[in-house]
């Protein structure tokens, strides 16, 4: 498949460089080639994250109807903050 390809210019520190150039050498590929790559995990999981994530919870609904949690409702912050906005 041919890839229509624009050119970018992107400033990024040394230490950035180094840990491309680390990784790239380390897959065998170049620089330009590793930051494509990256860049195309990145805007494709993003939605595909999103997505799983939202199936996640919807499949945990209900889930834990069988266990209770007791709630320490004692802190004397919480107290001391509702008192001053129940009077003012």
């Amino acid at each position: 498949m041919v890839r229509c390809m624009h050119r970018t210019n992107i400033y990024l520190t040394d230490e950035q460089v180094a840990q491309l150039d680390r990784r790239a050498r380390a897959e065998g590929v170049s620089r330009a080639e590793l930051i494509r790559q990256l860049l195309d995990r990145l805007l494709h999981s993003d939605s595909d994250r999103l997505g799983a994530d939202l199936a996640a919870i919807d499949m945990s609904f209900g889930l834990l109807t069988d266990v209770e949690i007791e709630l320490d409702r004692t802190d004397g912050e919480r107290g001391a903050h509702l008192e001053r906005i129940a009077t003012s």
